[in-house]
């Protein structure tokens, strides 16, 4: 009995598994974020305290480092979003000479481990002489570049399993192309947008390795907690990760929740 019981709920069984594999870390950068350490080695939880997020600024330059990963964030998205959008249609709407290998082209940055593109893009900046002018704006190139591959694959797999009768039926009934795309198409494939630009958003926030050959004097959120670590993590840090993390389930959900709407108003 017990047997056959776990032979039909196995597969559950293996994803509830990994679920709670995937979110353990996430759970305990969340405790940590209350936690008073004893000491600089944190490496257990000492004590309940809210000082931590009462005052999520009080290491040093954290802050400020904070705001710049969110700024060079915010940018690059928008930038690599639009681009890549386009690269999409491109890509899934049109035949033009090359098509077939420009999948090559877009898998390759994906494919290239970061220490090899940020190499290259570091020796790209010094040739073009901006070998001395390393900071923001170099960063803020190279997040774009990086960005925008997964940016195209994940739009065009959107439209590549997307129905075109819609918009079929929108012409049939006389409605201009841009009518059509702006109110047919779009819709369709805005989830696919909004998921990219999350995506981009998170590879470009999170960065350490092409940032780091890219920036310079300029310290992002990634390379002040890597300088951190070698005196201690300060506890702020985890507050920064678990608000980053409640911001993306929100976005998420309200995401998933207007789809729903959608498909519910157009049933």
């Amino acid at each position: 009995m017990i047997g056959r019981w776990v032979r039909d709920n196995l597969v559950l069984m293996l994803g509830l598994a990994v679920l709670a594999y995937t979110f353990v870390p996430i759970a305990v950068v969340v405790l940590m974020s209350f936690n008073a350490p004893a000491s600089r080695n944190v490496y257990q939880f000492d004590g309940f305290t809210l000082d931590n997020w009462l005052n999520p600024c009080a290491p040093e330059g954290m802050c400020s480092a904070v705001g710049r990963s969110i700024e060079i964030g915010l940018l690059s998205t928008l930038v690599a979003t639009i681009l890549g959008t386009l690269a999409a249609f491109a890509l899934v709407r049109h035949d033009f000479v090359g098509r077939s290998s420009s999948n090559l082209l877009i898998f390759l940055p994906m494919a290239s481990p970061e220490i090899v593109m940020g190499s290259s893009l570091l020796a790209l900046f010094v040739a073009s002489g901006l070998g001395g002018q390393l900071g923001f704006w170099t960063i803020f190139v190279a997040h774009v570049m990086f960005c925008l591959s997964f940016v195209i694959v994940t739009v065009r797999s959107r439209l590549a399993g997307m129905d075109d009768n819609l918009e079929q039926a929108a012409m049939d009934l006389y409605a201009t192309p841009q009518q059509t795309f702006w109110r047919v198409t779009f819709p369709l494939v805005f989830p696919g947008i909004l998921g990219a630009a999350l995506l981009s958003f998170s590879l470009s926030f999170d960065d350490f390795i092409i940032t780091n050959l890219n920036a310079g004097t300029t310290t992002t959120f990634p390379m002040f907690v890597w300088g951190a670590a070698q005196r201690g993590v300060p506890m702020q840090v985890n507050v920064v990760g678990t608000v980053m993390f409640v911001i993306s389930v929100l976005i998420v959900v309200t995401g998933e929740v207007n789809s729903r709407r959608r498909q519910r108003a157009l049933a």
